[in-house]
């Protein structure tokens, strides 16, 4: 027997691929996965050693970015259609990779002020504040607001942007849910607009208390009011993490393209997803 036949190797003993089923110049692993284009798409504008680095991990965030946009779309989908169980398996998925999130910050904290000044320039106007995943994914969860769709107006996802804002957010969909579960009232009065600002009420939050008061009859919706939690806890440490790592390369300079900088991160970092989810906290 050969040492190919022995491992289960895929490849024949002269190494010829078993298969022509792909381009050639490529491995079927590179032409599934577009690694080849994926690799070309890094072009530092400086001399700096650490400015690949930061445009790899910026790529990275993105990607990530519409990975946990697929996972919550489809989690707050499955909520639409009662189907509470297969939700709560796609937000345990969604929550690992907010912690790959999280961590992506860990390669930013360790970029010196004099390393991240070397290639600063470069970045021209650019900043993170012009993401389009990361609005979208704001929208999903329910922190609407039509201004924060103009800085996109033209761009080629401008149009994602606005259609995200205009859709039920993420928690409109728990809330719909609760109320097909008794919890929540309709009046009849007119569907909230879903492009406005979410605004906390007392009734979301007695509906939410009602639920961790007697978790055993409420079991999976309590379990859903936990995941919503884990989701929106994730959230506010990777604000806070992003405003300390700021903090850290530029103290109290502006940001990168003119962004207001630490300012903006400080009061975006107080804002809570799913607000009466802490507010009940109090109650109970």
């Amino acid at each position: 027997m050969t040492t190919e036949q022995s491992t289960g190797c895929p490849f024949s003993a002269d190494g010829s691929r078993p298969s022509a089923e792909f381009p050639p110049g490529t491995t079927p692993y590179a032409h599934y996965a577009r690694m080849e284009t994926l690799l070309a798409l890094q072009h530092p504008l400086s001399t700096a050693d650490t400015e690949p680095g930061f445009i790899i991990m910026s790529q990275v965030k993105e990607l990530l970015f519409k990975l946990l946009h697929t996972e919550l779309t489809t989690a707050r989908d499955q909520l639409r259609k009662d189907r509470l169980d297969d939700a709560l398996w796609t937000l345990r998925r969604s929550a690992r990779v907010q912690q790959v999130l999280l961590v992506c910050w860990e390669t930013f904290s360790v970029l010196s002020p004099v390393e991240f000044a070397e290639f600063r320039d470069v970045l021209g106007s650019a900043s993170g504040f012009q993401s389009a995943g990361y609005r979208r994914l704001e929208f999903l969860l329910g922190n609407k607001n039509p201004v924060m769709a103009e800085p996109h107006r033209g761009t080629a996802g401008y149009q994602e942007v606005l259609s995200q804002l205009r859709e039920p957010s993420l928690y409109d969909e728990a809330l719909a849910l609760l109320a097909r579960r008794g919890l929540l009232t309709t009046d009849g009065s007119p569907a909230r607009d879903a492009t406005q600002p979410y605004h906390a009420g007392a009734e979301v939050e007695e509906a939410w208390g009602a639920v961790y008061r007697d978790p055993i009859r409420h079991r999976d919706l309590h379990l859903l009011a936990e995941t919503l939690m884990d989701t929106a806890d994730q959230f506010a440490r990777w604000r806070y993490t992003h405003l300390v790592t700021v903090q850290r390369m530029l103290g109290a300079k502006p940001g990168t393209g003119g962004t207001e900088g630490v300012p903006w991160l400080a009061r975006i970092s107080e804002h809570r997803f799913f607000p009466e989810l802490w507010s009940v906290r109090s109650t109970l």
